[in-house]
């Protein structure tokens, strides 16, 4: 009796551990990942602006038939965090325009990659992005386009200037601007810039929109906005890169006029250093620009730009006192992705403070995207030449901001 009891008492011991240290199956299963109800919400909020119909990208994320034959390819981006693009360094500043992966987002992707790629309920998906026939704005309230282009199949294409009249008579003020071309295979950029009566379109703040690889489009929240004086004329700066085919072109910029009163006028100026020189095979040549804001003003946004041999670019602020702040830091500068980058809120900038722009360039054999490391490089137009500019974005504070600011 006396050793049953004990072989009882083991048993029980041995049960109790047993079910202590294995796995409750109802609460340990990991969640299924679907398509339907868990990445088609990060897809929406991330790619749907370049990966749907008509747009660049090489397939459409916003069906499950679209994205399951690219799964495997869309697990390796994220991983290497090369899609979605985005290259601010994220210890300098937050941006509101900010496309990358959220490590949750991230491993959810790689979650649903790894479980099979799995549809999930058709129901569960969220609603489709809206984009109005091609344009990320919406419907534009004026279109304005160029006469069609004609480009050869290869050779150099210099700078093409054409100038659209607009026929305001009266000033108007612009709440977002978009750039579309219909020969977009030849295009490298687009930008227009705002001749008023008696300007030659140069001058500070006349820059109305661009577009180039990966490239956002410029949309104002209410209160801020973009003005074309009455009378003015509209300048299409128009770089085009032969194909291999002949090709035509109509390139548009679709207007949406300011709904609200403007209280704050945008204005975008280059801190650009083009006197430069960068020698053969140098491998980490640093330029730097730098411009002197006479009056107070809100930084809205930056946009670094430079060529293939561009490595890294960095913005900051040097103030009166002496101190300085980084206002914006590309690690890896990437030519294929024109990215511009608006502060969470406009960064107050007092007169006096210098804002000093500092790049470096790789022209040498490292470099894999160098046209020829043997030849010094200097500032010219074309990809194979280089330049240095870091755009800024930003609007005069007045007494009336100071107050806001204050409260």
């Amino acid at each position: 009796m006396k050793r049953s009891f004990t072989l009882i008492l083991f048993a029980a011991a041995f049960l109790s551990v047993f079910f202590v240290f294995q796995p409750i199956s109802s609460a340990k299963v990991a969640k299924e990942v679907t398509f339907s109800k868990d990445v088609a919400p990060i897809f929406n909020a991330k790619c749907a602006e370049c990966h749907r119909p008509g747009e660049v990208a090489p397939f459409s994320s916003l069906s499950y038939k679209d994205v399951r034959p690219w799964a495997k390819s869309i697990k390796e981006k994220v991983l290497d965090k090369t899609m979605p693009p985005w290259h601010a360094d994220p210890n300098h500043g937050s941006f509101k325009n900010d496309r990358s992966l959220s490590k949750a987002e991230i491993e959810t992707i790689i979650s649903w990659v790894d479980g099979g790629a799995k549809e999930g309920n058709p129901k569960d998906l969220p609603p489709v992005p809206k984009f109005y026939e091609g344009w990320t704005i919406g419907k534009p309230d004026q279109i304005f386009s160029i006469p069609e282009q004609t480009l050869v199949e290869k050779g150099v294409e210099k700078y093409r200037y054409v100038q659209i009249d607009t026929n305001f008579k009266e000033d108007r003020w612009i709440q977002a601007a978009e750039i579309r071309s219909t020969g977009r295979s030849a295009v490298h950029h687009v930008i227009v810039f705002i001749n008023a009566p008696g300007t030659t379109g140069t001058e500070d703040g006349s820059l109305l929109a661009g577009v180039a690889p990966g490239e956002q489009t410029a949309i104002f929240p209410a209160g801020y906005g973009k003005k074309i004086p009455a009378g003015a004329k509209l300048t299409f700066q128009l770089h085009y890169t032969p194909n291999g085919k002949d090709t035509k072109d109509i390139s548009s910029v679709g207007l949406i006029f300011a709904k609200d009163a403007v209280k704050n006028e945008i204005k975008t100026r280059p801190v650009m250093n083009p006197r430069f020189v960068i020698p053969a095979g140098a491998d980490n040549h640093e330029v730097k620009s730098a411009y002197t804001f006479k009056e107070d003003i809100r930084v809205t946004s930056f946009m670094p730009h430079m060529h293939l041999r561009g490595k890294d670019f960095q913005i900051k602020a040097v103030f009166a006192d002496g101190n300085s702040k980084i206002l914006l830091n590309v690690p890896k500068y990437d030519f294929a992705w024109q990215s511009y980058y608006i502060p969470t809120d406009p960064i107050v900038i007092p007169k006096g403070t210098r804002i000093e722009c500092v790049a470096h360039y790789d022209n040498s054999s490292k470099n894999k995207f160098n046209p020829d490391p043997t030849k010094e490089v200097r500032w010219g137009d074309q990809t194979w030449e280089e330049m240095m500019i870091g755009w800024v974005s930003y609007y005069y504070e007045t007494p009336q901001t100071k107050s806001v600011a204050a409260k």
